[in-house]
């Protein structure tokens, strides 16, 4: 508990809020509407990435000023401030979704920034799509002050002739009308009921994937990943953020107090009983990073080896968020697991009760199609696995569908456009491994998640399951197949993805977590001593700084790696 007098509510916002060495700062926050009485109240800022033309994030606006409203309800001063995002379903398989990783790190970045500036003693972040989570939650790591996280909520599915549709169904639906297996007035309706409102992408892919994560170490509140976009439960969330963000400034209870490696490991559990997405094992490394500590793809192997896959989730399985949120949403399945010793019960949580308590008076979730039992899950391993071998480290996503060995003839591609465009020109044959290289964190830069490829061939009959991936990029949450991603060191860097050429054999071996270029020792060397990096895609602006600054996908690619000797020092000269 703090300590009225030591360490007051309104720690940070006494600075510059009714100090009288600030008087500047009083004016400007009179004129924006405080009275004299809310000068001394504790502030909360309140982040929405709410814009509008995007269903992750057209209707966080109106969350974030419910939450705002509840602060002031608790009697405490809230304001809402903007960092917004980018939409990874409208950028994907454009140059856009260069922006999209980097988008995380600008974020945190940015919260940052302006809760320091502000000096709010609190932070409530509302966010919506993919990186816009792992980004907010770092900036709250890296402050350390009082908060969580308050998700925007899933989308409910679409449906078309009883069936139900996510974003990946539009994806599916091109490669079908492609290849004549379905009417353009059947793909017009695919692509116009996908997305029937508000709300992030349904099935377990990066945001349903992040929010699971995120609510399972605590710093999310309950029900937060499962309850929809469009629900009372979501708006009672957003009534209840006051009363929660004062009672962990009453307890001085921090996100570094929450987000320890036991959190992590918890996250990860999370992670594979849904059989998430494997950008958890770039965003899990890059919030540890943040709160302090390493979380390593060792870790995150760690726990996949010990935890099964029970969730029958898109878009390896059936079953979307909604779908759980009808069975008790993620605190039943959260308690299924505490009952099961494979969660830390004694964790402290952003409620300020630990997780224990939290599930003490849930009903563990009903086990059947969408969580399988223990005694009988979907895989008895975890779908996410370390690969290494002679072409570096990867990161994949087998959920056991697909087989444990691949050996197939590299098709190499210097660009995702250029393997989609071999794709539709019918050139990919069966047995093919794909290499799509320099799309990397530097060499993209940014590092590209990929859907638009792995949809249309999971879609056609002729390739489905009968072609690998592999590549320095990232895949989407909602790819599913032979796909190893991640790959480190990078092809720009001079990674051995760079030395691959046409018509060479990759054996990916599943049972041995490896991938190896079948190629000898003096052939690999030759290549290496004949190759150059390519220039770099961009000369200036953003993506420039990110490709100077970002790390490589094993430490998350994070931005702000303490670097002591990266700052050049000038001697003054002499007078």
């Amino acid at each position: 508990m703090n300590d009225n007098d030591s360490h007051p509510l309104n720690f940070y916002s006494r600075l510059v809020s009714g100090n009288p060495d600030n008087p500047a700062a009083t004016s400007m926050l009179i004129g924006a509407g405080l009275t004299l009485q809310d000068l001394n109240k504790a502030q909360v800022g309140v982040l929405s990435t709410g814009f509008k033309l995007n269903t992750c994030n057209m209707h966080l606006n109106n969350l974030a000023s419910i939450v705002e409203k509840s602060i002031w309800d608790a009697g405490l001063v809230g304001g809402t401030f903007h960092a917004s995002g980018v939409s990874d379903g409208i950028s994907m398989g454009t140059d856009g979704m260069r922006a999209s990783l980097p988008s995380r790190d600008a974020i945190a970045d940015l919260v940052e920034l302006h809760v320091t500036g502000e000096h709010y003693d609190g932070v409530i972040v509302v966010p919506g799509c993919d990186k816009q989570m792992p980004g907010s939650v770092m900036a709250l790591a890296r402050l350390n002050r009082p908060g969580f996280m308050l998700y925007g909520g899933s989308i409910a599915p679409g449906h078309l002739d009883g069936d139900d549709l996510t974003i990946v169904s539009s994806f599916q639906a091109r490669s079908a009308f492609n290849q004549g297996l379905i009417t353009r007035e059947r793909y017009d309706q695919i692509i116009q009921k996908s997305c029937p409102g508000a709300g992030a992408c349904g099935g377990l892919f990066t945001a349903n994937t992040m929010a699971s994560a995120i609510e399972a170490m605590g710093i999310g509140l309950p029900y937060t990943a499962s309850n929809p976009a469009v629900s009372k439960q979501k708006m009672q969330e957003c009534y209840d953020a006051g009363a929660s963000i004062k009672n962990l400034l009453q307890k001085g209870i921090k996100p570094r107090d929450i987000m320890t490696k036991e959190a992590f490991d918890d996250a990860m559990v999370m992670v594979t009983v849904l059989a998430g997405s494997t950008n958890a094992a770039l965003h899990l490394p890059a919030m540890a990073h943040a709160a302090g500590f390493e979380y390593t793809l060792d870790d995150i192997q760690g726990v996949s080896e010990r935890t099964p896959v029970l969730g029958n989730f898109t878009p390896s399985g059936k079953y979307a968020m909604q779908d759980l949120h009808n069975v008790g949403g993620l605190p039943a399945l959260m308690r299924y697991l505490l009952d099961n010793h494979m969660l830390h019960g004694d964790r402290i949580t952003a409620t300020g009760k630990t997780l224990e308590e939290n599930l003490r008076n849930v009903q563990p979730v009903p086990l059947d199609e969408i969580i399988s039992p223990l005694e009988n899950p979907l895989k008895s391993t975890g779908h996410i696995q370390i690969y290494k071998g002679n072409l570096g480290t990867a990161v994949s996503k087998i959920t056991g569908k697909e087989g444990t060995y691949f050996k197939g003839q590299a098709r190499v591609f210097d660009s995702e456009q250029a393997a989609v465009n071999a794709y539709d020109h019918g050139e990919i044959v069966p047995n093919t491994v794909i290499v799509i290289r320099y799309e990397g964190p530097v060499g993209g830069p940014g590092m590209k998640e990929m859907l638009k490829l792995t949809s249309s061939i999971s879609g056609d009959p002729r390739l489905k399951g009968k072609v690998a991936y592999i590549t320095d990029a990232r895949f989407s949450g909602g790819s599913d197949g032979f796909i190893l991603g991640h790959v480190h060191p990078e092809a720009q860097i001079g990674g051995n993805l760079a030395f691959v050429k046409d018509g060479d054999y990759i054996e990916i071996d599943a049972s041995n977590n490896s991938f190896n270029l079948l190629v000898d020792d003096e052939t690999l060397v030759t290549r290496m001593r004949g190759w150059e990096a390519p220039a770099l895609k961009v000369t200036q602006g953003a993506l420039l700084k990110y490709a100077y600054n970002v790390s490589q996908a094993n430490k998350g690619c994070i931005t702000d790696e303490y670097r002591p000797n990266a700052i050049r020092i000038v001697p003054q000269s002499k007078l």
